[in-house]
């Protein structure tokens, strides 16, 4: 390669190169900053038009750094939890040491359907719950909240209705599998056992008939 071409293709490089960089230097400042205040500005700014795919994208990246950095005001967190689409960032946040942040994106519509099954694990149960909620979470992962005595009893009556009373649309034999856990579940309440006795699929009234 010639002195000028080589000298042509660091020229075009380097924009780039610096950007990258620029981009790099200020993930790292907001990770680490402590200026609630700017944190929180950050947090709450509209994002650039996706027309504009690097001024999205570097947005969208530094939005990663604020939601993961525990100065950020945590109104500001549960926001980010709430609002968010982006995966890197419901990621970062189902970390969070909050756990009103983690039921934030436990609840979250656009999580990935590994994120809310994942998050039916939690240790707080009020994020557990949040995601069994989530239409996004798995089948496997509904009937093994269905199956454990650890899940509270509202939340168990939650999983009782699906494909009857909630998104009757789902799946008829995986909900009714999830009713039928619920039936044999001792952690039911009740009046939760008493209307699965009278349940459309046999197998779930039956169980239910059998406590």
């Amino acid at each position: 390669m010639s002195e000028a071409e080589e000298s042509t293709q660091q020229s075009s490089e380097g924009p780039q190169a610096q950007a990258e960089e620029v981009l790099t230097v200020s993930y790292e400042r907001l990770r680490h900053s402590d200026d609630a205040q700017e944190l929180s500005r950050l947090a709450r700014q509209t994002l650039p038009d996706r027309s504009d795919q690097a001024a999205f994208s570097r947005a969208t990246a530094l939005l990663e750094a604020v939601a993961g950095n525990e100065h950020t005001p945590v109104e500001d967190r549960v926001f980010l939890a709430e609002t968010m689409p982006f995966p890197n960032i419901l990621v970062k946040l189902s970390q969070d040491p909050e756990p009103q942040v983690r039921r934030a994106v436990a609840a979250n519509k656009d999580d990935k359907n590994w994120l809310a099954g994942l998050l039916t694990k939690d240790p707080d149960q009020g994020v557990r719950a949040a995601a069994l909620a989530n239409p996004m979470t798995s089948w496997k992962m509904r009937l093994e909240g269905a199956q454990s005595e650890d899940t509270d009893s509202q939340t168990l009556d939650f999983l009782g209705q699906l494909g009857v009373d909630i998104e009757s649309d789902a799946p008829v034999v995986l909900a009714a599998m999830v009713r039928r856990a619920v039936a044999l579940n001792s952690s039911s309440e009740a009046s939760t056992i008493e209307r699965l006795k009278s349940d459309k699929d046999a197998s779930v009234a039956k169980a239910a008939a059998s406590r």
